[in-house]
């Protein structure tokens, strides 16, 4: 007990400015739990370390290719043959599936490099991009392209990426290309696919946050602003970046207090939903939530000492001219947590543990509670507490929204291989989903039901997106509409996460029950990267079963 209160105390001492602060901070949790949980499947045969929904909704989920043989064999007899793999030379089990969300199955697809650690997201097309990983897989892109039969699988582009990419962030661009930024002993970024020479650009700044021996600046936080520049999170602190010219536009306070909040630390950030889209300067927000102290990793790894995590979020308005981080106290610490913005704008904390830090077996104290986020609110009254799984997702886990309103929650290995006894927590192979409030039967009069366009649509930008839809109950003027992009999640990130509260044009009814709303389509790619989008109606905060639209 000594030796881990120390450091506990040590960190208050250190951090008393903003301890003070926090006095000063009105915090209220809203009474009441909400949410219901679901076991999909009790064995996907993986551990879901990556996970990224497509638009035949179906999730694509793998964990790494050299853990050691799954528990789902590769289809027709296939193997794959590694004579440098150090747990299997040859390895007749899948490493990556195909989660059918309608049918609620899973197929095996084959990955033939390590996956470990990796980033991704999808193309304007639809395909999932795939980038680096470990060993064998450090310079390979992944291509997946969504098919309605059993008939796709990966492809493999060696040497796609000039470095090595491992614990990188990619983000989709307004041309369609992805980023792929940082990784570990990598301070720069790169193009997918490849720009003209030089094709790596140093970022000074990933080697400035990037602390001695504990990193705590990997997968770093990347959004991009309504300027077209990127706003990059690291540790503590963050910076605007004109990737185009690879020149630092803007350069933001530390976070009060300075603590770490990214990998090995690993709080989670979202860029709130982003509205009033036809104002010339658009506020943008970002949110950055727990984390653990300086100091917590190296302690979990070598003296067995598991400090708590933070317990706060800061939130900053990445637009002003003079932007501040503001803190708010959290329900509880909280990390290797996700943040997930659901289809009503509220983000969803879910996932992660309370103290120690990522790593193998490094977390502890595993958080079953979400915790539900309201933007909108004053400051104090923003969390509601939901309900608990049953299932702790560590290290390693996933969540990812998808078009029915529910969080597909999957992963949780914190071991070396796959390990199933005699641990803390053994590896997870369990799927299963959250369902919030919003889905409750008690709100199905007023759920809404879009009725037109049809699933798969495509708009323009700057042009009118006409919606028909249902609502047994009536509809409280107005509706909203939002556009989500489906984000690719890992390590408590998901990258090009993106909402869009888009504006109204008109709104009407037009027969018994049914209305019809027309709202602007974003006017630019810096607003909103192509590609495609799930589309949902929000009548008093409860969202429809989304459609996706593509926006070109």
């Amino acid at each position: 007990m000594a030796s881990q209160a120390k450091p506990q105390i040590l960190s208050y001492i250190n951090h008393l400015p903003y301890f003070f602060l926090l006095l000063f901070l009105s915090f209220h949790v809203a009474s009441g739990a909400g949410g219901t949980w679901k076991i999909l499947l009790n064995n996907v045969g993986i551990s879901a370390m990556h996970s990224q929904l497509l638009i035949n909704d179906r999730v694509i989920m793998y964990d790494r290719s050299n853990f050691g043989p799954s528990q789902i064999s590769l289809p027709n007899g296939t193997c794959r043959d590694s004579p440098n793999d150090s747990v299997s030379k040859r390895d007749c089990t899948a490493h990556s599936i195909e989660y059918d969300v309608a049918l609620n199955r899973v197929r095996p697809l084959t990955v033939q490099s390590n996956t470990w650690c990796s980033s991704g997201g999808v193309t304007p097309d639809g395909t999932l991009l795939q980038t680096g990983g470990d060993k064998d897989g450090e310079r390979k892109a992944r291509l997946f392209f969504p098919c309605d039969d059993e008939s796709c699988d990966w492809s493999e582009i060696d040497n796609a990426l000039n470095v090595k990419r491992w614990y990188a962030s990619n983000h989709v661009l307004p041309d369609g290309r992805q980023i792929v930024v940082g990784g570990r002993e990598e301070f720069n970024f790169e193009f997918f696919p490849k720009t003209n020479a030089p094709n790596t650009y140093s970022l000074r700044f990933l080697s400035e946050t990037n602390d001695l021996d504990q990193e705590n600046n990997l997968y770093p936080n990347v959004f991009l602003n309504t300027d077209g520049n990127l706003f990059i999170f690291a540790n503590n602190r963050a910076i605007l970046l004109d990737y185009s010219k690879n020149t630092v536009v803007k350069t933001y306070p530390e976070i009060p207090g300075g603590e770490p909040r990214s990998y090995p630390s690993t709080g989670s950030a979202v860029l709130l939903p982003i509205k009033n889209l036809e104002a010339k300067v658009i506020e943008l927000e970002v949110l950055v939530c727990g984390g653990a102290p300086k100091g917590s990793y190296l302690l979990a790894l070598n003296e067995n000492t598991f400090v708590k995590g933070l317990d706060t979020c800061a939130r900053i308005k990445i637009n002003d001219a003079n932007p501040k981080w503001v803190l708010e106290k959290m329900p509880r610490p909280r990390l290797m947590g996700d943040m997930i913005i659901l289809p009503n704008g509220q983000v969803l904390l879910i996932n992660g543990g309370s103290s120690g830090s990522a790593g193998w077996e490094l977390g502890r104290e595993p958080v079953l509670h979400p915790d539900l986020y309201h933007p909108d609110k004053p400051v104090g009254s923003r969390f509601q507490v939901q309900n608990p799984s049953t299932i702790p997702r560590m290290y390693h886990s996933t969540a990812t929204l998808l078009r029915d309103g529910r969080v597909l929650v999957g992963g949780s290995n914190p071991h070396e291989f796959y390990n199933f006894t005699g641990v803390l927590f053994p590896t997870e192979l369990r799927l299963e989903a959250f369902s919030p409030s919003y889905l409750e039967t008690q709100y199905k009069s007023i759920r809404p039901s879009i009725m037109s366009p049809s699933l798969h649509s495509t708009v323009n930008y700057g042009g009118i997106l006409r919606l028909r839809f249902r609502v047994l109950g009536g509809v409280k003027s107005p509706v909203k509409v939002t556009m989500v992009f489906p984000s690719f999640t890992t390590h408590s990130f998901s990258m090009s996460q993106r909402l869009l509260v888009l504006d109204h044009v008109t709104s009407l009814r037009v027969g018994e029950w049914t209305y019809e709303v027309r709202v602007k389509t974003p006017r630019s790619a810096n607003l909103a990267p192509p590609g495609y989008y799930m589309v949902f109606v929000v009548n008093q905060d409860i969202p429809s079963e989304g459609i996706w639209v593509r926006l070109q």
